[in-house]
């Protein structure tokens, strides 16, 4: 039964799962020919780049994580001087920092705006 149609019996429940898993094969179906157009269009389906190739390497994802670690640190260490100079200005919490960031139109790394979980992570990041 459901709260929404409690006239709803054994009968009509089993008719609404029917045509749910209709419904359900229906989008499979739809999603495996559209794949199949854009595979014939040439288009490279699924990630180039994915884990499969990590996998057959051995690697895992060590040598992904080593490398976005390593792009992280350093665009820490290229804001160092950027916020020294922000909190000599004595903007000292996260969202202030995180102001002043925006203000000199400074994107994160990824291009984003800046938000206190921003700041955090810089400032974990910074610190020696």
């Amino acid at each position: 039964m459901s709260v929404d149609m409690p006239e709803a019996n054994d009968l009509t429940v089993g008719i609404m799962a029917l045509v749910a898993q209709a419904e359900r094969e229906a989008i499979s179906r739809r999603t495996k020919e559209a794949l199949a157009v854009a595979k014939a269009r040439g288009v490279k389906l699924g990630n180039p780049n994915g884990a499969q190739s990590l996998r057959r390497a051995g690697k895992g994802g060590v040598a992904l994580r080593t490398a976005v670690t390593a792009n992280a640190a350093a665009f820490a260490a290229d804001l160092v001087p950027v916020l020294a100079e922000i909190r000599a200005a004595g903007h000292t919490s996260l969202r202030t920092i995180a102001v002043e960031l925006t203000a000199r139109g400074i994107r994160t790394r990824r291009g984003g705006s800046w938000s206190v979980g921003n700041v955090r992570q810089i400032v974990l990041r910074t610190r020696n």
